[in-house]
């Protein structure tokens, strides 16, 4: 295939704006896969993705077109998530390719989202094709939301497809304007091999497979690679091939092409996503730009419910950070839960889904703890800590102040809903930042939260008060000094660790309320009394308790003095007592799960 006929895009859009929908008739019309495995979301491969309807994982697929100047021309088209909780899986696709196609809803018109992963394409070079979809609904209006990209973009309005990736209406026009639009990739096929790997996993035969675009150069079968991270180790192609709904062996992949390649790379760290391949005999060539550090937004435990299952959770998590670069992981204990790891994730969507995968993909059984975002804990001596564990905050006295992240948040919504929006933004300690009419009935608001404030529930209030049309999206803005404190669960005097949360002072009357409250309800009765306290320090500022069980010792009593019984009743209150100072809390799994789940 000459490079001129080779086209590499991607499909960037807001959440359920119809990207899956799209690649189906793409893939569909280029006759790439037969009709009867047609299915709906065929891009999306994993149950979750399908049992959610959104996509998690960016996925590649090589379609042969026959376009109407009578060429063929390769495509390769890499799908994209469009939650939040994924843009640096869209960060990734756009680096591999040289155009994309921006999906716009046309009965919701421009989302947060969709104008987030619009700016990565543009910093990115991407030569923009606008398309608005879903034109067969009732609800849509074209022609409005064709002047909003205009205003957004610049676009003139007959340049903007208008799509039905349901019906099919207009799909081939699109593919004939990604042939004429899209530039041809540029490399040089004789120069020393250059590619990027975009995406990779763990084949547990094979071991791990990178997905990469190849920018300068040639790879092929039996050629010797490095990896720009460590060129001193050398691998042996054993395969190369392009990606389509699978691995296709080919006899070499050229400059300007995406594929996959397997050389027996066992350990999970080399092919990490962003890093360059390179040939062996010619490894001091430069390195590819790759991608910017992702830094983790939310953290979180995460432990087996059997304990000697620790080592399989490691490993697990290792073979998952090859597939999700964005996961971050290191060993912890507590005291409650035994061993297990302090996880780094870039959302609560993301929390979810990694921690389904895990239970789901390796057969896990996990507890997780509360999400937490990390600290910078500035300390009288001078010195700074970094935080994300709670039971890790020094004590009050060593304390000068806390900071916390605070985020950039866009949320575009209907005007009707301004006021509910203000209320909840000042319920969570946001400033106000302003806001503006991206057109007569919708409003553009700019807001700056604590990250810790948005990272539970927000994303779920903000739907249910706006009844579903409001999006968000955030970005991290800077540490701020806030009046911080502990909080600690208390379970008949002794803390347990997995419970405790960093929250500002004003909110911790009403969280430790609701913890114990929930506690009670989920922990069962014991013979003794349970104490369930929350306290900042030594100041217990919520108190709940659980009655024991009684025991009915005077069952064996009939007739006599009512002296008797009390004798039998005395005697049982004093072996309660010495159970109270040896026994301990039974605390069910669905309690620590009951605490990501407060209202």
């Amino acid at each position: 295939m000459r490079q001129d006929h080779i086209r590499n895009f991607c499909i960037v859009a807001h959440i359920d704006h119809g990207k899956s929908t799209l690649a189906d008739r793409l893939i569909e019309l280029t006759g790439t896969l037969d009709k009867r495995l047609m299915r709906e979301q065929v891009l999306d491969t994993m149950d979750l993705e399908r049992e959610r309807g959104i996509t998690i994982k960016l996925n590649a697929v090589r379609m042969n077109y026959h376009s109407r100047d009578g060429g063929i021309y390769e495509l390769n088209l890499i799908d994209t998530p469009g939650h939040v909780d994924f843009t640096y899986e869209v960060s990734r696709s756009l680096q591999a390719c040289e155009g994309a196609i921006l999906v716009v809803d046309a009965s919701q018109g421009i989302q947060a989202q969709t104008i987030s992963n619009l700016f990565l394409a543009l910093d990115a070079g991407l030569e923009i094709i606008p398309v608005l979809n879903k034109i067969d609904l009732p609800g849509a209006e074209p022609d409005r939301r064709a002047q909003e990209i205009h205003e957004l973009i610049g676009a003139k309005p007959e340049e903007i497809l208008r799509i039905s990736a349901k019906e099919g209406t207009n799909v081939p026009e699109l593919l004939e304007a990604v042939v004429r639009r899209i530039p041809a990739p540029r490399g040089t096929a004789e120069a020393p091999l250059r590619a990027l790997i975009f995406d990779s996993y763990y084949d547990r035969y094979r071991g791990a497979i990178p997905s990469i675009r190849v920018v300068d150069g040639t790879i092929r079968p039996g050629m010797k690679i490095a990896f720009g991270a460590h060129k001193e180790d050398r691998y042996e192609v054993d395969e190369v091939g392009y990606l389509q709904l699978g691995h296709k062996p080919a006899e070499q992949l050229e400059a300007g092409e995406v594929g996959y390649f397997v050389a027996n790379v066992r350990g999970v760290r080399e092919t990490r996503p962003g890093d360059s391949v390179l040939d062996a005999e010619h490894a001091d060539v430069p390195l590819l730009p790759g991608y910017r550090d992702i830094k983790s937004m939310v953290f979180a435990g995460l432990y087996p419910t059997e304990p000697n299952q620790f080592e399989e959770l490691r490993d697990a998590l290792a073979k998952l950070q090859l597939n999700d670069a964005s996961l971050h992981y290191e060993p912890e204990s507590s005291v409650a839960l035994g061993f297990g790891f302090r996880c780094g994730f870039l959302g609560l969507l993301h929390m979810e889904i990694v921690r389904e995968r895990l239970e789901r993909e390796f057969n896990l059984d996990l507890i997780s703890t509360v999400p937490n975002v990390e600290y910078h804990v500035h300390k009288t001596d001078g010195t700074m800590d970094l935080v994300e564990n709670p039971s890790l905050l020094p004590h009050g006295s060593a304390v000068d102040r806390i900071e916390e992240p605070y985020v950039k948040a866009r949320i575009v919504a209907p005007a009707e809903y301004i006021g509910a929006i203000m209320k909840l933004g000042q319920e969570r300690r946001g400033v106000y930042g302003g806001m503006h009419y991206v057109d007569p009935t919708r409003v553009d608001f700019t807001w700056e939260f604590p990250l810790a404030e948005i990272i539970l529930d927000f994303y779920d209030k903000l739907k249910t008060i706006s009844r579903g049309y409001a999006s968000l999206d955030y970005e991290f803005l800077e540490y701020r000094p806030s009046d911080l404190v502990k909080l600690d669960m208390l379970l008949n005097g002794d803390a347990v660790d997995a419970f405790s949360v960093i929250i500002h002072r004003d909110k911790a009357y009403e969280w430790g309320k609701k913890i114990a409250e929930k506690l009670r309800e989920l922990i069962p009765r014991q013979l003794f009394e349970v104490v369930i306290q929350a306290a900042i320090g030594t100041k217990v500022i919520a108190r709940e308790t659980i009655r024991p069980l009684r025991k009915n010792v005077t069952a064996k009593c009939y007739g006599g003095d009512v002296t008797r019984k009390r004798k039998l009743l005395e005697k049982q209150k004093e072996g309660k007592k010495r159970m109270k100072q040896v026994g301990t809390v039974e605390i069910p799994q669905e309690a620590f799960l009951a605490v990501l789940q407060v209202d």
